[in-house]
Order: C-alpha cells, then structure tokens, then sequence
C-alpha cells in the first residue's frame, strides 16, 4: 500500500522538478529574447551604447573648440577694424 506520506513526498519531488523546469525554461526564453533583440538591433544598424557616448563627448569638444574660435575670429576682426581706422585718421 502506498502511505500518505510517500504520496506527499512524490508530489514534493514533482513540484520541486516543475519549479527547476519553470525556472530553466525561464532563462532560456529570456536569452532567446535577447539573442533576438540584439539581431534586430544589429540589421537596423544601431550604435551601440559606448560608442554613441563617445562621439557625444567628441561633439562637445568640438563645440567648445569652436567657440573659441569664433572668440579669436572676432578679436582679430576688430583689431583689424581698429588698424583700418587708424590708417584713415
């Protein structure tokens, strides 16, 4: 005769094997979702993270170094502004 308790361990071992599955299964879905997603990303040509934050920081640079060289282009303009006048006087 099989006992309440062989039943209640039988029952136990299979809900511990259907959670160990579920969990498993789990993983494997999520990987699958991320294997997917980074081929799409990849066929829409996007920029990956670093990359992207690489340039923004060169595009930064860049503009501050044209601010300054607007700065100096409009220091020497009115030098020579101020060189025309005095030749005129």
């Amino acid at each position: 005769m099989v006992t309440k308790e062989k039943i209640l361990d039988d029952m136990a071992r299979m809900a511990g094997s259907a959670v160990g599955t579920l969990g498993n299964l789990s993983a494997q879905v999520k990987e699958e979702i991320r294997t997917r997603v980074d081929e799409a990303a990849l066929r829409m040509d996007l920029v990956p993270h670093a990359e992207f934050e690489r340039m923004e920081i060169m595009l930064q640079e860049s503009r501050i170094k044209q601010e300054e060289l607007l700065k100096r282009i409009e220091t020497l303009e009115k030098l020579v502004q101020t060189e025309e006048k005095g030749h005129r006087a």
